[in-house]
């Protein structure tokens, strides 16, 4: 997974590149952290919560990555970081406090990298993130203005409340119940658009959950008889 040339400033790259939004499944894969501080900590996290099988490599690590490794979630191997240590990965993030050490990261590894607060180094960056229940909502400028895509996470935030988490788990069981019960395909599609329009996301932030709920209840209803 090739990078930037050695000779192209990471001005030349920022101009240059156009990212390709994607959600992975790290279920299961390998990812390792070089860096054992507070951002590796904030990384490690989000990997965890991914499912990831993550390995630290750092001869330090903060009490809260120790807990981690105590409870057996993360493998530590108390050194630095030296060659062919990833060459299993999945995937990568470099996150130490030496830009000589997060560089060697970045040009070692065969596979996804991110050097935190470094794009011109990375293959892949993070983008700021909403999370409420099974809904993912990704911002980025590509690396542009961190800063922004911060603002923009915290707008996301106020518009889609937790409530919208608890709408979505009812949305699972509305279509699993739609999918068994609806043997006409055209309306068991126009049902499941129906409960989630945008008249229902509209109810949902000015009326609530419960009302919203019984409005969902009603349109499967109607489409069952």
């Amino acid at each position: 997974m090739k990078r930037k040339s050695k000779n192209s400033s990471p001005a030349d790259i920022k101009k240059a590149l156009t990212y390709y939004p994607a959600f992975l499944d790290l279920n299961d894969k390998s990812a390792i952290v070089v860096g054992g501080g507070k951002v590796a900590e904030r990384k490690i996290d989000a990997l965890l919560r991914a499912g990831a099988d993550v390995t630290v490599i750092s001869p330090g690590i903060t009490p809260k990555i120790m807990q981690e490794k105590k409870k057996g979630r993360v493998t530590h191997i108390c050194r630095n970081y030296k060659i062919g240590d990833l060459n299993k990965a999945f995937l990568v993030i470099a996150a130490t406090d030496y830009p000589e050490i997060n560089r060697n990261v970045s040009d070692d590894a065969p596979c996804l990298v991110n050097v935190v607060d470094t794009p011109h180094l990375c293959n892949f960056i993070v983008p700021s993130v909403v999370k409420r229940g099974p809904l993912t909502i990704a911002a980025s400028t590509s690396g542009v203005s961190p800063a922004l895509s911060k603002s923009i996470r915290k707008e996301l935030e106020e518009n889609y409340s937790h409530e919208f988490s608890v709408y979505l788990k009812a949305l699972r069981d509305i279509r699993k119940e739609a999918m068994k019960c609806i043997g006409d395909q055209r309306k068991r599609g126009s049902c499941l658009k129906a409960v989630a329009s945008k008249k229902m996301l509209k109810m949902l932030r000015e009326k609530g959950y419960k009302e919203t709920k019984a409005k969902a209840d009603s349109l499967l209803k109607k489409a069952l008889d």
